[in-house]
């Protein structure tokens, strides 16, 4: 919105331009985020006609740019091979993005937004105003994902953003380029949402809870359940990770801790030794 948008006054923005902003979004690949789009500038304007700032929602009664279907995609122990080798050949920060989706289960804006600050012992803590749902969550941080972090933390050029963007003081914003060209390296045809997907099904296959699960991904819960439900769940959300953690290494084919450890690793703090903590049974 910004670059199109953001010298123009609201009252001068015409549906016409609305609907060319969406059209360019839906040619560069990203069809999904034209909704979210649309679904984002519908509300700004809203906000200004309860400001009294103009009459008109230029976006009212327009259409999604594209149909949407729930999608229960879950990549293969094999796809889920050829997408990380596929990494490999990215930049570091990309390939880190892309990783700790995998290992994290969380959501690739989150992960996007991710700060330095918010990670300490072992946890990654994100706040409220980050998370999708409005809802701070509590994430562990197993030895791989940790490791991941290791390897990108000196090119964080002091800004505080675990990605940052190119020159602009915030974080990164989106990877759809380096998506395709994943997409396009290995074969294999996903969504950035297939990456968070796999996780969580190949858990619950490993046989961890479904409540576990769903507390991972930080699910907005409702009844009865929801208000005398007070426990924390971060030893099993630990032990479940740590337990998807050695599983992912299987199926790349890699021990990600010892076959990438360099020196600046070794010695960093937030580098858990595995074989000092006790393994998951899971």
């Amino acid at each position: 919105m910004l670059p199109r948008f953001g010298k123009r006054k609201a009252k001068d923005i015409t549906r016409r331009d609305i609907i060319a902003m969406l059209d360019n979004i839906v040619e560069r690949g990203a069809p999904i985020q034209a909704n979210r789009t649309l679904e984002i500038v519908r509300k700004v304007f809203n906000w200004a006609i309860g400001r009294d700032i103009i009459q008109v929602n230029p976006c009212h009664r327009l259409p999604k740019p594209s149909s949407e279907n729930q999608s229960d995609r879950v990549l293969t122990e094999a796809e889920i091979r050829a997408v990380w080798q596929a990494m490999e050949a990215e930049a570091p920060l990309i390939a880190g993005v892309v990783k700790l989706r995998l290992l994290t289960a969380q959501r690739g804006a989150e992960v996007l937004a991710m700060r330095w600050d918010q990670i300490s012992d072992g946890w990654w803590n994100i706040p409220a105003e980050v998370a999708k749902n409005g809802l701070a969550h509590r994430v562990p941080l197993a030895p791989q994902a940790q490791l991941v972090l290791n390897a990108i933390r000196p090119l964080s050029l002091d800004t505080g953003w675990v990605f940052p963007g190119a020159g602009s003081g915030r974080h990164r914003v989106a990877v759809h380029k380096a998506h395709k060209l994943i997409r396009d390296r290995s074969g294999v045809s996903f969504v950035p949402h297939d990456l968070r997907r796999p996780a969580a099904s190949h858990m619950t296959g490993m046989g961890i809870s479904r409540l576990v699960v769903s507390k991972l991904l930080n699910h907005v819960e409702r009844g009865v359940t929801a208000v005398y439900d007070r426990h924390s769940y971060d030893q099993e959300k630990r032990a479940a990770l740590e337990a998807w953690g050695s599983r992912l290494e299987r199926i790349i084919g890699s021990d990600i801790i010892a076959d990438k450890v360099t020196a600046f690793e070794v010695n960093s703090p937030m580098l858990i030794d595995r074989h000092d903590e006790t393994q998951s049974s899971i």
